[in-house]
């Protein structure tokens, strides 16, 4: 039962990756491939403040802070210099990878003894109980947060120009603006899952971001399907089914471990699994058409 708390556990600690990625994704439409490498400089950052003695609270500022110039460089480079959104977050999320390896010092960072986030809470006697409170408390302040902003005059603007930039610049909006400003948000919500999964893991290493973007796409394809058979409108609704899609995700790939299958396997089945997600609903219309 443990193995799959934990599961859910990672999942909510990554939800916060997959509501940056449906901002960048499904309101901007940009595949932004900077989430690998700003995932990982909020855990490389996250481990050397903590190692320091910082509180794990004022760290948190600075890992908004860093994952949103991460994300903002990509939208500078893809507005200013009009480069390909997707290439401009392959150069930056390449960057980091350096970045990241200075920040840290080395490939592996370990959080023994450190205090963290989890190990200041003691609601129940269990601390896996005390760890999955803490998690889903950060998750679903941070979410009403983002879910609010998005309903605000700013929001509406960033989602207006995701829509139909045309129509947007043609009511006032700086589409590059907020292009830059999202892509900053969404790293920001990207580098706060590595400061989380960082902390629950109790280490950071270098590689820990590669191919994470696509467990971030699988949580909000899942998500985008639960919104759609539902018919959800409304922000928070649709932000809630994203956090549903993260944890789904990861309690499939726990199900698939307690089968048996290889964990050197994990990556291809990982990949597999997006691909049958992606594909379904194309398959679905194929069937609809034929009828």
């Amino acid at each position: 039962m443990e193995f799959y708390i934990t599961a859910i556990m990672l999942g909510l600690c990554l939800s916060s990756m997959s509501v940056g990625i449906f901002i960048s994704m499904k309101i901007f439409n940009i595949p932004d491939i900077t989430t690998d490498g700003s995932y990982t400089l909020g855990a490389a950052v996250t481990a050397v403040l903590l190692t320091n003695h910082w509180h794990m609270a004022l760290v948190i500022p600075v890992i908004i802070g860093v994952g949103a110039v991460a994300g903002a460089i990509t939208g500078l480079i893809h507005t200013r210099l009009k480069v390909e959104p997707l290439l401009a977050g392959i150069l930056t999320m390449t960057g980091l990878y350096s970045i990241n390896l200075i920040i840290l010092g080395r490939s592996n960072v370990p959080l023994i003894n450190v205090a963290t986030i989890f190990s200041h809470l003691h609601f129940f006697v269990n601390s896996t109980y005390n760890e999955f409170a803490g998690a889903v408390v950060f998750i679903a302040v941070l979410v009403l947060i983002i879910a609010y902003v998005l309903r605000t005059d700013f929001g509406i603007a960033m989602r207006a120009t995701g829509n139909s930039p045309s129509m947007a610049g043609a009511q006032g909006i700086n589409n590059n603006k907020m292009k830059i400003l999202g892509l900053a948000i969404a790293n920001a919500l990207t580098a706060l899952s590595g400061y989380l999964v960082a902390q629950y893991q109790n280490f950071s290493d270098i590689n820990m971001g590669i191919g994470i973007v696509i467990t971030g796409l699988g949580s909000v394809l899942i998500g985008d399907a639960l919104i759609k058979w539902g018919s959800i409108r409304s922000i928070y609704g649709q932000l809630g089914m994203v956090l549903v899609g993260s944890v789904v995700f990861q309690l499939v790939l726990a199900v698939t471990l307690t089968m048996g299958v290889d964990p050197n396997l994990l990556k291809l089945v990982t990949a597999l699994f997006v691909l049958v997600v992606v594909s379904i609903p194309r398959l679905s219309e194929k069937v609809k058409v034929k009828t």
